[in-house]
C-alpha cells in the first residue's frame, strides 16, 4: 500500500472500484483542478478532494441529482476541503463547462459503472435482481424510459440494440419474443422483460451470468446513449490533448477512464491509443489494471472493471 493511498483512504467504509489504482493513476497534488465524470457517490472523489486540500478545485459531474448533492455534501464536509463545482449533467459536456468558467484539468476520471445507490434500487430499473419498475433512465428527467423502448420500437429495432449493445447472440429470437409478450400486455416491470428473455435464451453449462444480462445491457445503453456520450467525451479528450481550440486540459493533465464491458473498453482503447500514438500523452501503469483477487473477492462488481490511464505531455 502506497503512502499516496493512505493519506487518502480518510474512514472510508466503503472502497470505490480501482480505488487504489485510480489514486496512483491520477497521482493528485496540492493545488489540482479534478473532473470527476461520473460522481457517484463521492468515493473516488473524496480520496483526491483529501490530497488536493483546500487548494485545489473538484468538479463533480452526474446525472443523478441524487447522488451528485451527496458527493458535493461528503467533498465540502472534508477538513481542508478543495472548493467544488457541481454539475448535473452528462459528461459529454465536461469540456464545454470547464471551458465556459475558464478552467483547465489537471486530473480527468471517468467510472462507466454504476452508484449501489442506483444498482440496488429496485424503483431503477437497472437490475432484475429484485423486481421494480422497467426504467433504466440514470437521468430521471429524461423522456423514454427502458419500458418505453420495448413498448414502441419495432422487432427489428430491438434485435439490433439487443446485438449490437447487448452483445447478446439469440438477439432476432429475443425480440421477436418480446415483440409476441407485448402483444398479450405491456411488459412494464423487471421481472417481466427478464422472465420473457429467459424463456428463449437457454443458459449453457458453465454459464454463470443471467440469462436476461445482455439484454438488459442492450436497453440499459440505448436508454441513456451511453456510448454515443462516451464517444463525445473521448473525442473531447483526444482534442484536449493535441490543444484544438479553447484548451480544458492543462500540460502534463491524467486521465483515468474505468470501463466494465467490451464496448467501452474498445472506445477507451482506441482513444487512448490515439494520444500515445500520435505523441500526445503516455500510458500510465499497466494498460488496462485490473482488480486483484482480494478487491474481486470482497466486491464481485469490480471483477469487470478495466481501468487505462494517460499522462498527456507538455506542449514544446
Amino acid at each position: 500500500m502506497t503512502s499516496l493511498w493512505r493519506a487518502a483512504m480518510g474512514h472510508f467504509t466503503h472502497i470505490p472500484v480501482l480505488y487504489k489504482q485510480v489514486l496512483e493513476a491520477l497521482c493528485p497534488t496540492p493545488g489540482g483542478v479534478f473532473v470527476d465524470c461520473t460522481a457517484g457517490l463521492g468515493g473516488h472523489a473524496e480520496g483526491v478532494a483529501r490530497l488536493i486540500g483546500a487548494t485545489g478545485t473538484v468538479v463533480l459531474i452526474d446525472l443523478d441529482e441524487g447522488n451528485l448533492s451527496r458527493a458535493a455534501e461528503r467533498i465540502r464536509g472534508l477538513p481542508d476541503a478543495p472548493s467544488v463545482r457541481t454539475v448535473h449533467g452528462n459528461f459529454s459536456e465536461a469540456h464545454h463547462h470547464l471551458r465556459k468558467w475558464g478552467m483547465m484539468a489537471d486530473m480527468l476520471l471517468a467510472d462507466l459503472g454504476f452508484a449501489s445507490t442506483q444498482v440496488d434500487d429496485p424503483a431503477r430499473g437497472l437490475s432484475f435482481m429484485r423486481d421494480g419498475p422497467l426504467d433504466m433512465r440514470l437521468n430521471q428527467r429524461a423522456k423514454r424510459s427502458a419500458a418505453d423502448l420495448v413498448a414502441e420500437l419495432s422487432e427489428a429495432e430491438l434485435e439490433k440494440i439487443i446485438r449490437e449493445w447487448g452483445e447478446e447472440r439469440h438477439s432476432r429470437r429475443v425480440a421477436r419474443a418480446i415483440v409476441e409478450a407485448r402483444r398479450e400486455g405491456a411488459i412494464v416491470t423487471t421481472h417481466a422483460l427478464a422472465e420473457v428473455v429467459r424463456s428463449v435464451v437457454p443458459r449453457g453449462p458453465g454459464d454463470h451470468i443471467d440469462p436476461a444480462t445482455r439484454t438488459f445491457q442492450g436497453l440499459r445503453i440505448a436508454v441513456n446513449d451511453e456510448l454515443g456520450n462516451l464517444e463525445v467525451l473521448l473525442e473531447a479528450l483526444v482534442d484536449g490533448a493535441r490543444g484544438f481550440g479553447a484548451r480544458w486540459l492543462n500540460e502534463g493533465a491524467r486521465v483515468a477512464l474505468i470501463s466494465f464491458h467490451s464496448l467501452e473498453d474498445r472506445l477507451v482503447k482506441r482513444a487512448m491509443g490515439e494520444i500515445v500514438r500520435g505523441g500526445l500523452g503516455v500510458e500510465v501503469g499497466e494498460q488496462p489494471t485490473v482488480a486483484g483477487d482480494a478487491e474481486a473477492k470482497e466486491n464481485p462488481r469490480s471483477r469487470s472493471a478495466k481501468l487505462r490511464a494517460v499522462r498527456l505531455c507538455t506542449r514544446g
